[in-house]
């Protein structure tokens, strides 16, 4: 999908360095993040220790909350929240910044309708114009969330890190899974339908809900009733006839069968030997029998749906203890872990949907306890507000500062994700300096050289001091890279915003028989630079024009055949004085989206570094 690659090695060492010092930088402001949270900590705690000396605070058992924390809840908020943590080191792995995008949200995209991948090529674009800030962003984002569900296991804090949960992990769905591929033919519950992070966010509602909704076992059979009806309708998908699964080896009329497909595909993921062989004998396996492996599968997902539906206990457990190991063989099996490889993000689907219908399994089955009526405070203590709790329970303060602290972890990359977002189309230069590397800085003379504008008016390079100048070398009649070139410069000058009146932006012609004006005028009207005001196409005789091209040390040369122009392709930036200070590379390279508005942002930036150093 365009805007979804910038052209560059998943591992380009130049970008991967970038990240990971973004990562540690964020990483630092994390640290003083907590380190506040510390220090606020010690802060209360002596607070805390004087009012109880003093006698101004009641004893602290009194005001402990007389119930813990259900224990399904509890199920969700810890293992959600380690997988949150999970997820964020995940987001970690070096094949992240140039891998993401192409390799996982493209692909997700392109299965999808149309509409899906207009939505999500904008947002996904975004990743690849910012490879660097964006995914160290998404880290902490997920490890905050993460620790903010640990920290907090009562009370508003909590709950408000359930709706974290949710709201993320609604942004991972429909821009990172593409609606988690719902939308895309030939999926199933095999591989992942709906889509894992989904399950985030059915754990995030669960948590966020008000907690009293967990004292009666209604919440759980609820929780199992809607997985059961999933189950179900997961079954006939599984089931339809066409979709591919009731076949294994291919034939002479018919590819090979989806599940065979999709288990080949995982099994040549980078992993260890023994699971790639597992997976491949799983494969060959299907290969072999593919209608018995459907035909079980569709009778597994609809029976253990029914058990889900079932009043009776011992048919809930049965069904919870089923469909955890089926849960677990499709993870192996199908969906090879799905966090190898270098590029996955999550443990998939099946993970996270274990652990939902098991706490609803627990909800009906193991409730919390009502609150001993022995204890007349009890009731006043759950109904004490929170500077009350925050002064008198050491816990509760704890709990209340480190979700604080979580909170600040999860703003820091949500700040940077949307500071990234207002600028989608002004990429990280860090892209154009892994392709074309560091631009070279020089400080000499720029040579005595006149031609004639796109208008015939006389320009000479001394002509443009008191301004800094961008120059390059461009063929009028070329359909490839000058073209590429030709935007970047006109990005560079949108880049530039106000500081664009300081500066000239100048081509030269670099062909040695379209010299005449009119071709000129032909390229800036086709590449939209006769909008540009501070935009000059020098030309001249083609004498002047080699003058020029030696003194600047270009290259122009027809290829063999005659029909085309090799040209240097590299841009001066020129200081107000007229002292050349630095030397891009503008080789477009595979010119995709985020290549070219990461040189625009380049050759900007080293103009207003000139600019700033008259």
């Amino acid at each position: 999908m365009p805007g979804m690659s910038t052209g560059l090695g998943t591992n380009n060492p130049v970008v991967v360095s970038a990240f990971y010092n973004e990562l540690l930088r964020q990483g630092l402001v994390a640290a003083a993040i907590l380190l506040v949270v510390g220090i606020a900590w010690s802060i209360l705690r002596s607070v805390q220790l004087r009012r109880v000396a003093s006698g101004e605070a009641g004893a602290t058992t009194a005001l402990t909350l007389a119930r813990s924390e259900p224990v399904a809840r509890r199920l969700l908020r810890v293992s959600f929240g380690l997988l949150w943590i999970f997820d964020g080191i995940l987001q970690g792995q070096a094949s992240m910044p140039l891998g993401m995008a192409p390799q996982v949200i493209g692909p997700a995209a392109a299965s999808s309708p149309g509409w899906v991948q207009h939505l999500v090529d904008p947002v996904a674009s975004i990743w690849s114009y910012h490879p660097v800030s964006v995914p160290a962003a998404a880290v902490w984002i997920q490890v905050g969330i993460g620790l903010w569900l640990l920290a907090a296991p009562r009370g508003t804090w909590s709950r408000l890190g359930g709706v974290a949960s949710v709201t993320w992990g609604l942004i991972v769905w429909i821009f990172g899974e593409a609606f988690g591929q719902i939308f895309s033919p030939g999926q199933s519950w095999l591989f992942g339908l709906p889509g894992g992070v989904l399950f985030y966010c059915a754990a995030g509602a669960l948590i966020a809900i008000p907690e009293n909704a967990w004292s009666t076992p209604r919440l759980g059979r609820w929780i199992l009733r809607c997985t059961g009806i999933f189950w179900l309708g997961m079954a006939l998908l599984q089931a339809w006839p066409g979709r591919g699964f009731w076949q294994g080896q291919p034939t002479r009329t018919s590819a090979p069968g989806s599940l065979t497909t999709m288990v080949q595909q995982m099994a040549g993921t980078p992993q260890p030997h023994a699971l790639s062989s597992l997976v491949t004998a799983f494969g060959k396996f299907d290969a072999a029998h593919g209608w018995g492996v459907n035909l079980f599968s569709v009778v597994a997902l609809a029976a253990i749906g029914v058990l889900f539906l079932m009043p009776q206990r011992r048919l809930l457990l049965a069904g919870v203890v089923a469909g955890t190991v089926l849960c677990l063989a499709d993870w192996v099996l199908v969906e090879d872990f799905g966090f190898l490889g270098g590029v996955g993000t999550d443990p998939n689907s099946m993970v996270p949907m274990a652990l939902v219908f098991i706490a609803g399994y627990l909800a009906v089955t193991r409730l919390p306890a009502p609150a001993p009526a022995s204890e007349p405070n009890t009731a006043a203590a759950v109904h004490r507000s929170w500077q009350e709790r925050l002064a008198a329970n050491p816990t509760y303060t704890f709990r209340c500062v480190a979700a604080a602290g979580a909170l600040g972890v999860t703003l820091l990359g949500t700040a940077t994700m949307a500071l990234a977002a207002t600028s989608p189309h002004s990429a990280d230069p860090i892209l154009a300096q892994a392709f074309d590397g560091t631009p070279e800085a020089f400080d000499f003379r720029e040579p005595a050289v006149s031609l004639v504008d796109q208008f015939g008016r006389p320009v000479s390079l001394a002509s443009l001091r008191g301004k800094a100048v961008a120059l390059t070398f461009l063929d009028p009649v070329c359909t490839t890279d000058c073209p590429v070139i030709a935007l970047e410069f006109r990005q560079a000058d949108t880049v530039l915003g106000a500081d664009a009146r300081r500066v000239d932006l100048v081509a030269i012609c670099a062909n040695p028989r379209f010299i005449a004006t009119e071709y000129l005028d032909a390229f800036d009207r086709q590449e939209g630079l006769a909008r540009v005001p501070n935009w000059l196409f020098l030309t001249g005789s083609l004498p002047q024009l080699e003058h020029a091209w030696r003194a600047l040390g270009a290259e122009v040369q027809y290829l063999p055949g005659g029909s085309m122009v090799d040209h240097s392709e590299f841009a001066y930036v020129i200081d107000p004085s007229g002292h050349v200070r630095y030397d891009i590379d503008t080789d477009p390279g595979p010119a995709t989206n985020a290549t070219q508005a990461s040189v625009a942002v380049a050759l900007a930036a080293n103009i207003k570094t000139v600019l700033r150093t008259r």
